[in-house]
């Protein structure tokens, strides 16, 4: 793009994204101000109003920050940060709060909030709405708050450039979608809450509009990334040929649903003491195992004998869907197999959300704040979002200004340039090279067939920009993970099998060249 074009509009800020990040974002930040709220889709669409666990949160009456905490530490595999970790965990009761005042409500057992148990966590202390459709109450309260009329709205416009002014954010440059007409618009504070990239992965639960936009944008603006290499995969996905991609909760197996194979054993007992409820790097690849001893695209989840719950009344959307292609949860089990579901790397950000630009934040799965280390705890991602939403917008509001500091370590990186024909390029190529299981081998074959991907002028469309972006963040992520030679959380490499904190106790950050 040559000159960006005249701007449009001053604002105080602008958040770029409307899942449950960008709508509390925008919700908070409108007290200061004007703020203008992107996004390329619909208003309620994003990978939040596909979540089904829930936010988890230490606020019931046998349960303490302190054993949040100690559970985040142990499912990141050695990479947390604990600090912000720390943060994370005593910020839940205000957070909470702050949903509930927003319209959301949670779901009760009668006098008191209910609370769900999943995998990884020594307690019950996810929080629910509407049984497991959590994210699409909480994108629904969120939503209606936003479209109240405080908060100007641009659907169906994508974000194509960070503006800089003198090595600040000074706004960001937008294509409309509808019009193809460039417009830009000025704020002295821009908050990415594009969500993830799972659409990078031809088998994911995430929407196609998880296509990490928010992480190529502040990489070309100049800010730093981090934990590429560790991409989550969840463990149970609906697979049937010819069905749509679908989450299975983990809460399912929280209220004892049973993974087994093609015999009808449970075979997780084998793998970790905690069987089902492992955390989810072990239980992904512990199916994979299974799946190919037995030349199987699946394995089966058993929910026929929860613990006194009825899966169709506590789990009504799963339900419905599996309902809807002959599986009844109270007699049949359901064919599931791992697929990619969130990204723990992103913009590396620090307490207050802040990049290494100036003006520049970042908040939910598109920042990496380093409380998720190297394998998220299930149900800490809704929390992050609002945390971390939360203190950006503090922070813009007290008009400290600054940036994080950089790492003196980062690796400078420049991408090839390329981009493939069609999403499915991309997809394919990740999922074969950088799936669940790698190898050094395939990752240097992903990453040749990158950067032979032909140089072309972006398109000046949504589709364009997205193939453009997805490149860059493949290019990335296989070079993080073909550098990292050890298996950690959800970065495993058959090749290097094992744990090596001598040598990797430590993250990779990425800056731009140049």
């Amino acid at each position: 793009m040559s000159d960006p074009p005249r701007a449009d509009g001053q604002y105080r800020a602008v958040v770029i994204g409307s899942g449950m990040a960008g709508l509390f974002a925008a919700l908070e930040a409108s007290a200061m101000g004007p703020v203008l709220l992107i996004t390329k889709a619909e208003l309620h669409e994003g990978s939040t109003r596909h979540a089904q666990g829930g936010i988890a949160a230490a606020i019931g009456p046998d349960d303490s920050p302190e054993q949040h905490l100690a559970d985040t530490i142990a499912a990141g595999a050695g990479l947390v940060d604990e600090a912000m970790a720390r943060i994370l965990v005593e910020s839940a009761p205000r957070r909470i709060r702050d949903l509930e005042r927003y319209g959301v409500s949670f779901d009760s057992d009668g006098s008191s909030r209910a609370f769900g148990r999943e995998g990884a966590h020594r307690n019950a202390r996810v929080l629910h709405a509407r049984g497991d459709r959590t994210g699409a109450a909480i994108t629904t309260a969120l939503a209606s708050q936003v479209a109240s009329g405080r908060i100007t709205v641009r659907e169906h416009t994508l974000a194509t450039a960070i503006l800089l002014a003198d090595g600040k954010t000074g706004g960001v440059v937008t294509l409309s979608e509808n019009t193809g007409t460039e417009r830009a618009f000025e704020a002295p504070a821009v908050i990415l809450a594009t969500g993830g990239a799972g659409a990078a992965f031809s088998h994911t639960t995430n929407p196609p509009v998880a296509t990490g936009d928010g992480i190529a944008l502040a990489f070309e603006a100049g800010a730093e990334v981090t934990d590429l290499e560790f991409y989550q995969f969840h463990p149970t996905a609906f697979r049937q040929e010819g069905a749509p991609p679908f989450l299975i909760s983990e809460a399912l197996r929280g209220e004892g649903a049973v993974l087994r194979d093609g015999d009808g054993q449970a075979f997780m007992p084998r793998y970790h003491p905690l069987a089902d409820l492992a955390p989810r790097d072990i239980v992904a690849r512990a199916m994979v195992s299974e799946m190919r001893a037995a030349g199987s695209d699946h394995v089966w989840l058993d929910c026929t004998a929860l613990n006194g719950v009825d899966p169709i009344e506590r789990f009504p959307g799963i339900a419905a869907f599996c309902g809807e292609r002959g599986i009844d949860l109270r007699r049949d089990p359901v064919p599931v197999a791992p697929a990619a579901h969130y990204l723990m790397g992103g913009v590396r950000t620090d307490e207050w959300g802040r990049t290494t630009v100036p003006g520049l934040y970042a908040c939910g799965e598109s920042a990496a704040t380093g409380v998720h280390g190297a394998n998220r705890l299930a149900s800490n991602s809704l929390l992050e979002t609002v945390v971390f939403a939360k203190r950006s917008v503090e922070h813009i509001a007290s008009g400290t200004g600054g940036a994080m500091a950089p790492m003196p370590d980062s690796t400078p990186f420049v991408p090839s340039g390329g981009a493939p024909r069609e999403h499915a390029g991309v997809q394919r190529l990740l999922w074969e090279h950088a799936g669940i299981e790698r190898t050094g081998e395939g990752l240097r074959a992903g990453l040749e067939a990158v950067r032979s991907w032909p140089t072309t002028e972006v398109e000046p469309s949504r589709e364009g920009h997205e193939r453009r972006w997805l490149a860059v963040l493949a290019e990335l992520l296989l070079s993080a993970a073909l550098t990292r030679e050890e298996s950690r959380g959800a970065h495993f490499r058959t090749d290097f099998p094992e744990r090596d904190d001598a040598r990797w106790a430590r993250r990779q950050v990425f800056h731009r060249a140049g």
